[in-house]
């Protein structure tokens, strides 16, 4: 396939499947399925980070200590951006938003219009970071489009649980979680024109990726993880974590050969 045709297959594949997975963890009300979909989805995250999208920014940049503080960057620009901003996504069984309340204070300040908005810019940049990295190569296209996927899926858990709590009916709910997902594409199309005269930035727009990604893991999913003490909890969530990672070194080398 063309690298469009890449573009648009994994945005397409990754907008849709997060929101059919998300409708069908929510409305069967599964939350324990939650809370694997998120150790699962940090180590996706950290694997195409470290072992896919770091190395390529490095090898395409002339420019190593550039990248780096690009990275280090991109990481106070999402900590700012969600400040002030207060585009939190719930990644997590245990969040507040998961939790029966009154219905006058269940969005807890969010209300349907800002997650639908968050959401949409959310899935934009994804798309950006899509076509960017099959922009820079196929296979690092193919594992940042799975990591991307297995984020996705418990951030659209937590969106459609604060929507249905929200007041929103669950036709409804689904029918904006799939307009929202449509922003990927939307994203991902305009990047690749835009970006092959831009060729310069590409390790930068990774770093910036990879950053986002970062954050997402550390500052979003890590901590809900350690709100379950539990020895069992503790080892399952490693394993899947170690799963994730591996799953993305498996796809990495499939790709290779």
């Amino acid at each position: 396939m063309t690298t469009l045709a890449w573009i648009i297959v994994a945005s397409l594949f990754g907008g849709v499947l997060s929101v059919l997975a998300a409708a069908l963890f929510a409305l069967n009300t599964r939350a324990h399925w939650i809370g694997a979909l998120v150790s699962y989805a940090i180590g996706a995250l950290l694997g195409a980070v470290f072992l896919d999208i770091l190395p390529e920014a490095i090898e395409l940049s002339p420019n190593v200590a550039a990248v780096s503080a690009t990275v280090l960057l991109g990481i106070l620009l999402f900590f700012t951006l969600e400040k002030v901003l207060i585009w939190r996504h719930c990644h997590h069984e245990h969040c507040e938003a998961h939790e029966p309340h009154e219905p006058d204070a269940h969005d807890h300040g969010r209300s349907g219009t800002m997650v639908m908005i968050g959401d949409t810019f959310h899935n934009f940049i994804d798309g950006i970071i899509i076509a960017t990295a099959f922009l820079a190569d196929t296979q690092l296209g193919i594992v940042t489009a799975l990591a991307i996927i297995a984020h996705e899926i418990p951030q659209e858990v937590g969106d459609f649980a604060i929507l249905l709590h929200s007041g929103y009916s669950k036709l409804r709910a689904f029918q904006l979680n799939l307009v929202s997902s449509v922003a990927t594409l939307i994203g991902g199309v305009l990047a690749y024109f835009t970006l092959q005269d831009l060729q310069a930035w590409t390790p930068y727009i990774l770093a910036l990726a990879a950053a986002s990604m970062i954050y997402v893991a550390v500052a979003d999913l890590i901590p809900g993880l350690h709100k379950r003490t539990r020895m069992r909890d503790t080892v399952q969530q490693v394993s899947l974590i170690v799963f994730g990672v591996a799953t993305v070194a498996l796809v990495g080398f499939v790709a290779a050969v």
